[in-house]
């Protein structure tokens, strides 16, 4: 993630840790199915922007191997230290700020990054310019405005309260600066960015046991800022805390949207 004075999940927090693991849970998956068909493998050079945790990080290493590279950076490096080892190098950078960390990567990747980056189109030719000729890009956000609520089948209380209070959620994000329509455009951006061969698809997790892990840590770390902003009274996040943890509704994310090319 990039460094703003208002950014809202701020990586230093213990819930960062639970958030990152429960986006491992729900969408390593789809983005491992990707890097594959994008053919990662033995020496491949490869940019891991926004890190944060550490799975695609290792994932990556164990496709490059020893005579490969995997640079991850983020504004804060902490949950990534872990797994700086060769062929891993961890870097504490600011895409949205400065100039790449290198350039001649065979592989650019983010998730869930670009949609809380102020200069987006400056992160974006960042990364493109960080590719060797044919080298591969792939960017991995979110679109909270395709699909806003956090139960789609709203049918009680329960639900209508957690979708309040995933709309606050939206408000402090958008007032921080996020772009919640950011994952639609990623096709566009990058044929724009001169990318050829451009493909995208989507997945929308509707119900799991990481969704409910995810809107937890989600909502104990964001508490203090609802409450101060008036989108939630402390008794209503307790009551919806206690839902959650109830398991008792589908509670859904927004859909990640991957975009994929290659540099000409």
């Amino acid at each position: 993630m990039t460094r703003t004075d208002g950014y809202l999940l701020d990586n230093r927090q213990d819930e960062a840790g639970q958030r990152f693991q429960a986006f491992a849970t729900l969408f390593d998956p789809t983005t491992f199915r990707h890097l594959e068909r994008l053919g990662v493998g033995s020496g491949w050079r490869c940019w891991e922007v926004g890190a944060g945790g550490t799975s695609v990080v290792s994932w990556l290493a164990k496709k490059v191997g020893p005579t490969g590279r995997v640079l991850a950076t983020d504004i804060d490096t902490s949950w990534a230290a872990s797994a700086a080892r060769p062929p891993v190098q961890v870097r504490v950078h600011d895409v949205g700020a400065e100039e790449p960390p290198g350039e001649g990567f065979d592989l650019v990747h983010a998730r869930l990054v670009l949609v809380h980056v102020p200069d987006r189109e400056r992160a974006l030719r960042s990364m493109v310019k960080a590719l060797r000729p044919g080298g591969r890009l792939l960017v991995e956000d979110a679109d909270p405005a395709l699909q806003p609520l956090l139960c789609p089948d709203e049918h009680g209380p329960e639900q209508q309260l957690a979708n309040r209070l995933r709309q606050g959620f939206r408000t402090l994000l958008a007032d921080r600066g996020a772009d919640l329509a950011y994952g639609r455009r990623l096709p566009r951006l990058l044929r724009e960015a001169g990318l050829r061969g451009v493909e995208a698809d989507a997945y929308f997790p509707v119900t799991s046991p990481a969704c409910g892990a995810l809107e937890a840590a989600t909502v104990r770390q964001i508490r203090g800022q609802l409450v101060t902003a008036g989108l939630a009274t402390d008794e209503e996040i307790d009551r919806h805390l206690a839902n959650v943890a109830a398991g008792s509704m589908d509670l859904a994310t927004a859909p990640m949207i991957s975009a994929w090319g290659r540099k000409g």
